[in-house]
């Protein structure tokens, strides 16, 4: 394994999400507030609690995974796709190091910017609510693995991009619209029968059900389905990149 390569790369992207920090901390600060005020006082003066936890606290663990997968998602797709585009991936590609150690350059750097936004934002919603979290380590666990297995996505999203605008295509039309329609904020028992029924089939309530569970143990699906659910995702991303690299799949057109 080459960990030279992998932490040049690494501190690579990580200068220059450094070189924004302050549009990095502050953007996810105000969007965070917004919500709350939006959500807070014009739903949460109608609906007082869900299950037994108020309903400023219960949209939490949403706001993260909203944030978290988008900027994982838009972290890491830029950050391969950058290179594709001024022509520096064939110096990737030609020198000596493998498809692996290319991932866990971009997908690392991805991934940590995006845990650091989950933590500002958590940071910030313990302002505005009593936040508790009955399971710190299953949070944390989960935490990871959604900024690992969607920065894997996102890093799948910059190889197949052909322009800038293809980047935004998939988080805006796709993934923004499943988080919305995934419970995070609202559960998914509040919906009629038909509707939860219909609900399952969106892959995000699996994961924001199980990150809810770490904060206050309630769940709309059980724990280890959820933990099934983000391992598996995370398995076939892997599964794709490594296809990508051993076909050359636009990365060598």
């Amino acid at each position: 394994m080459n960990w030279t390569a992998i932490a040049a790369i690494y501190k690579f992207e990580m200068a220059r999400f450094f070189r924004t920090l302050a549009q990095s901390f502050i953007s996810p600060v105000i969007s965070t507030s917004l919500y709350f005020v939006v959500f807070g006082a014009a739903i949460g003066s109608r609906i007082d609690q869900v299950e037994g936890v108020s309903y400023g606290a219960f949209i939490v663990p949403g706001l993260v995974m909203l944030s978290v997968i988008t900027q994982a998602i838009s972290n890491a797709s830029f950050g391969i796709y950058f290179p594709k585009f001024i022509g520096t991936m064939y110096e990737f590609l030609s020198a000596p190091i493998n498809f692996l150690e290319i991932v866990m350059g971009f997908v690392g750097a991805a991934a940590t910017k995006a845990l650091f936004i989950g933590i500002v934002i958590l940071g910030t919603a313990a302002l505005f609510v009593d936040l508790q979290i009955a399971h710190p380590l299953a949070m944390l666990s989960f935490l990871l693995l959604t900024c690992l297995s969607f920065s894997l996505m996102g890093f799948i999203i910059g190889i197949w991009a052909s322009n800038f605008e293809q980047l935004q295509l998939v988080p805006l039309l796709v993934v923004t619209p499943l988080i919305f329609l995934g419970g995070a904020f609202y559960s998914i028992s509040m919906l009629p029968p038909f509707w939860q029924t219909v609900a399952l089939f969106n892959p995000v309530v699996y994961l924001i059900s199980g990150f809810r569970w770490s904060f206050y143990g309630l769940a709309d699906v059980p724990i280890f389905v959820s933990l099934l659910a983000i391992g598996g995702f995370t398995v076939i991303c892997m599964g794709v990149i490594w296809w990508i690299f051993r076909t050359g799949w636009r990365i060598r057109a």
